[in-house]
């Protein structure tokens, strides 16, 4: 069993909107830090992101916008499945409460 969550939010610098508290419980993480899989969920805001690592998401509940450094936005629902790149740079807009899977890979560096 895992231990609960703690919330936590984005620095203020990168809140947009809202009030976008979030959750990380982290399913599996590998020896040598270079992969990890869990649950992570947020609160309906928008806020600026930076991924340092290839993910892969899939969106368990909510509905998120995602929109890259060019403005080009995607919406994501619950059973929706996507990838993002390491270096990703945009926006992410929970419009309802989001709970996603992910698995990531990487340094984050």
């Amino acid at each position: 069993m895992q231990p609960p969550a703690e919330p936590y939010a984005p620095p203020r610098s990168h809140i947009l909107s809202g009030n976008p508290v979030q959750t990380a419980t982290y399913i599996y993480v590998s020896p040598d830090n270079l992969f990890a899989a869990g649950i992570w969920t947020c609160e309906p805001g928008k806020f600026r992101i930076d991924f340092g690592r290839a993910e892969f998401i899939q969106i368990l509940e909510g509905v998120v916008v995602v929109t890259d450094a060019e403005g080009c936005a995607r919406t994501y629902r619950a059973g929706d499945a996507f990838v993002t790149p390491k270096g990703f740079s945009g926006t992410w807009e929970v419009i309802e409460p989001i709970k996603k899977h992910f698995t990531w890979y990487g340094s984050g560096e």
